[in-house]
């Protein structure tokens, strides 16, 4: 026997048919700049000059990346960024989980004050000059600390965590501590083996944010040896007009400073794009579950 086929109304078919475009167009309107940056940083001086809108050049040439790894200071950068990285999300997710997991237990004393100061600094913070006393009073100055310990927690990434943590069944908490496990035990082989999608969610928002450190790096480090790869960018986009970094002479006519800052963005960009594909499948499901409960 035949199965019979489901007939579709001609409203629902209009709307699948605007709703499709819709997302269609809204996915070419994020994803064309990136081909238009991509395709720019490839491209020879003139058709970079005499195009408005590059997508894809004519000519590839890889004059714009050869400028800005003419020099190892770029990957002393990017092994400073890559440390801060990966130093600095293990950190924060250490510190932002038990705290996250505290605040999520309803019998703990002080609760709710707790959870209002933290909401509070969403709103208000002490600002540059006086974190910037701070972290110099505290001889963090001229060290990678100081890029990971001011923002060790960040209030919005714990909220979501503990969140998370809320909706846990209590069961599982309290079969665990008949069995004679302790608040720890509890944490590290119960909570977080289930916790993976936000876990996964939380640190990625904490790797973007350690791989993009600029302002904090432009505020505590003098020493540059020191800098991360955003604050190096910098200085060869700044640096493209004339010569070389570290005033070595570049042997033909340097690229314009156009093809050099879409070189620069894919550099800065491509590592941590690198990453997010590993925790795509934990993204969505961590950061809505995460959303479900205050």
């Amino acid at each position: 026997m035949a199965k019979k086929r489901k007939r579709i109304s001609t409203g629902s078919a209009v709307f699948d048919v605007v709703n499709y475009s819709l997302l269609l167009l809204f996915a070419l309107i994020t994803f064309i700049p990136f081909v238009h940056v991509v395709g720019s940083s490839f491209a020879t001086s003139a058709e970079v000059a005499n195009t408005k809108f590059l997508l894809f050049p004519t000519e590839f040439t890889l004059t714009a990346y050869k400028y800005i790894f003419s020099t190892d200071t770029i990957f002393r950068a990017l092994f400073v960024s890559v440390l801060v990285t990966v130093g600095g999300t293990l950190w924060s997710m250490l510190f932002s989980t038990l705290t996250a997991y505290g605040l999520s237990r309803r019998d703990l004393v002080g609760r709710r004050v707790i959870n209002f100061l933290i909401v509070f600094t969403l709103l208000f913070n002490g600002g540059m000059i006086p974190t910037f006393l701070v972290v110099q009073q505290t001889g963090l100055l001229n060290s990678l600390w100081a890029l990971i310990i001011p923002v060790t927690i960040n209030a919005f990434n714990m909220i979501i965590l503990r969140s998370f943590f809320m909706n846990i069944p209590t069961s599982l908490e309290e079969s665990a501590k008949i069995d004679g496990a302790n608040d720890f035990s509890i944490l590290f082989r119960i909570v977080l083996p289930i916790s993976l999608p936000a876990l996964a969610t939380i640190s990625l928002f904490y790797a973007v944010t350690y791989w993009n450190t600029y302002m904090h790096a432009i505020l505590y480090l003098a020493d540059a040896d020191k800098w991360p790869v955003q604050v190096l960018l910098r200085q060869i986009v700044i640096l493209a007009s004339g010569v070389n970094y570290d005033g070595a002479a570049f042997d033909d006519v340097p690229p314009p400073e156009v093809t050099v800052k879409m070189a620069t963005i894919v550099v800065a960009t491509l590592p941590i794009l690198l990453v997010y594909p590993f925790l795509q499948k934990y993204f969505a499901k961590g950061a809505l579950l995460g959303s479900v409960k205050g």
